[in-house]
């Protein structure tokens, strides 16, 4: 098996909190199904509001309303702007400090999903700039154009890296995003709570990540 030689990041679920923690008590307090706004992203996921604004294809005003559209044909409307503002989850620390290890040695990059500031200052997903800078290389989708799960966008950080996939670690908190990875030859881990996928992490390259 090739040697690791970079370990890339999603930031949302794995270097911050997951967000689904924070819909899943919006949907306690208004009285929504549970999973309700995960699985107004599941619809048409290529396309929909949350693929739009990803892309830098619309901008948070004009999510505001596409989500609420979306979430009303699902029975229960939602505006985006809800969504939004529950985004910025607290970060982890022992993730943060596990890449301030592995940046000592080896490769980093970071493949997130998120969305364009607007004048106004609407809030923008993941914008944590002084965790960033610890990044060999970042992808944002809304500066790319391109959002996971496209597989284009891990050819990108392969190649802005200049490493194979097969070199490569890759971390998300989610399925569906590990499964193009995975197909182009990474190995893959998939994020919940952030202890065991360290001992995983670890386990992989050979070497400590906390004291």
């Amino acid at each position: 098996m090739q040697a690791i030689e970079a370990v890339i990041w999603d930031f949302g679920g794995v270097i911050s909190a997951s967000p689904f923690e924070a819909f899943a008590a919006y949907e306690r307090t208004r009285g929504l199904p549970h999973g309700f706004l995960r699985s107004v992203n599941t619809h048409n996921p290529m396309n929909n509001a949350w693929a739009r604004l990803e892309r830098n294809e619309c901008g948070p005003r004009e999510f505001d309303l596409l989500f609420a559209a979306e979430s009303a044909a699902l029975g229960h409307e939602v505006r985006g702007a809800d969504v939004l503002a529950l985004l910025d989850g607290a970060i982890r620390p022992e993730m943060l400090e596990a890449l301030r290890r592995i940046r000592t040695r080896l490769k980093t990059g970071c493949i997130t999903n998120n969305f364009a500031l607007e004048a106004d200052g609407a809030p923008r997903a993941s914008d944590k700039s002084a965790i960033m800078v610890l990044f060999d290389h970042v992808i944002e989708s809304a500066k790319a154009g391109v959002r996971k799960p496209d597989p284009r966008i891990y050819r990108m950080m392969t190649e802005a890296l200049g490493v194979r996939p097969e070199a490569c670690v890759y971390l998300d908190d989610l399925g569906i995003n590990l499964k193009p990875a995975r197909e182009l030859g990474m190995r893959t881990i998939k994020v919940g709570d952030p202890a065991p996928a360290l001992v995983e992490l670890q386990t992989m390259l050979g070497f400590a990540l906390s004291d």
